[in-house]
């Protein structure tokens, strides 16, 4: 890397923890995309500094990259991490105009994320060896991630302090530290109270962990990945063949509040996605529930 690149580097790693709040995950991502810039200066370009690029250069970087064989959905990230770069230069004066503005993203088939059918949370659920303490644990915590829909960081991050059950919400910070209220279930409420006072007051929170709500054994906070595999155990006991993840019950939460009806502005709300667009992926709807209303409320179809 070289020292003209180097000071780029760290001024754009600042921007985006000072200015943008981003995680440390994400700045790397960030920082990762410029390197392939880099990459392309050093191979084509005389190792040019990013200040200096053109439109057409930016566009000729891109079709290098889709030979590499990068993923349409890869393509696009490192499109987005470029123009953020180049939004930043803009806004320190690094130069006048974005010769990134323009660059188009390639097209992507957008997957339907996968979902269980309330019957299938419920048998998962029921899978749940609840007279263990980490049964009680496991199944509040599912609990509280269907009822929410939460981001499986969310999740094991929650905090005591931001459960405020009296009034049905608990805040939840989210991508980029940002907070937001998210309403709870007369359910979910119901087995976090029995998990505090039953089951987590028996271990030792470590330090640093005292206001964590859920602990594992040892009294530190749940990995994600310790989420992952207590979803897919559970999965494979109701013999549901879905490849699932954490995010799965996100995505069920979402799926269900639209098919019953909920308006996509407060799904957006609870979920704390930016974009609107990012929302409409839930306004796909259970075939099979579409097809039993529309035979249900079409005039043709009524006796």
């Amino acid at each position: 890397m070289s020292n003209n690149w180097n000071v780029y580097y760290i001024r754009f790693k600042q921007y985006l923890q000072l200015e943008r709040s981003l995680s440390k995950n994400s700045i790397e991502a960030y920082a990762d995309d410029l390197k392939k810039l880099e990459n392309y200066a050093q191979l084509f370009l005389d190792n040019q500094t990013p200040d200096k690029f053109s439109f057409k250069q930016l566009q000729n970087f891109i079709e290098w990259i889709a030979t590499l064989g990068f993923m349409a959905s890869t393509q696009s990230r490192i499109i987005s991490g470029i123009k953020t770069f180049y939004k930043f230069l803009l806004l320190e004066n690094d130069i006048k105009q974005s010769p990134a503005e323009l660059l188009e993203t390639p097209k992507i088939a957008r997957k339907l994320p996968v979902y269980l059918s309330v019957e299938e949370i419920d048998n998962m659920l029921s899978g749940i060896d609840r007279s263990t303490a980490e049964g009680e644990r496991n199944f509040s915590m599912l609990e509280t991630l269907y009822s929410c829909g939460l981001r499986v960081s969310e999740l094991t991050g929650l905090k005591i302090t931001d459960l405020h059950l009296k009034d049905y919400y608990v805040k939840v910070t989210g991508k980029g530290n940002k907070e937001r209220l998210v309403p709870i279930g007369k359910n979910a409420v119901k087995l976090i109270k029995s998990y505090i006072s039953s089951t987590r007051s028996l271990v030792q929170p470590k330090k640093g962990a005292e206001d964590v709500l859920y602990l594992n054994r040892r009294g530190a906070m749940l990995s994600r990945v310790m989420v992952f595999y207590i979803i897919k155990d559970l999965a494979k006991k109701a013999g549901i063949k879905k490849v699932l993840s954490p995010h799965s019950f996100r995505h069920s939460f979402a799926t269900h509040l639209v098919e019953g009806g909920a308006d996509l502005r407060a799904v957006q709300e609870m979920l704390g996605h930016e974009s609107i667009t990012t929302t409409e992926i839930y306004t796909h709807l259970d075939r099979q529930f579409l097809r039993d209303n529309i035979l249900s409320y079409h005039p043709r179809n009524k006796k």
